[in-house]
């Protein structure tokens, strides 16, 4: 069975072809899922901005010394 050069080349052609169009469709579909996660985490940036997180949590919740002093005032009344 002779194969010929031109039939070698065409299957070669549309293999490329097949993974060129494989490789667009998938980056098509990270692009659209991307931009879909975009706007929802710009949204809890937005929020996290206007939700000012406390300076020192472990202090607030008495774990770390420089707590505030009415704070642990109140923790040592409770005992």
């Amino acid at each position: 069975m002779v194969d010929n050069a031109g039939t070698s080349a065409q299957r070669i052609r549309i293999g490329l072809t097949g993974l060129a169009f494989a490789f667009l469709l998938v980056l098509l579909g990270s692009v659209i899922s991307r931009s879909g996660s975009d706007e929802r985490s710009a949204n809890a940036v937005e929020q996290a901005e206007t939700n000012a997180a406390p300076n020192e949590p472990l202090a607030e919740l008495g774990v770390a010394p420089g707590g505030d002093e009415s704070q642990s005032n109140n923790s040592s009344d409770k005992r």
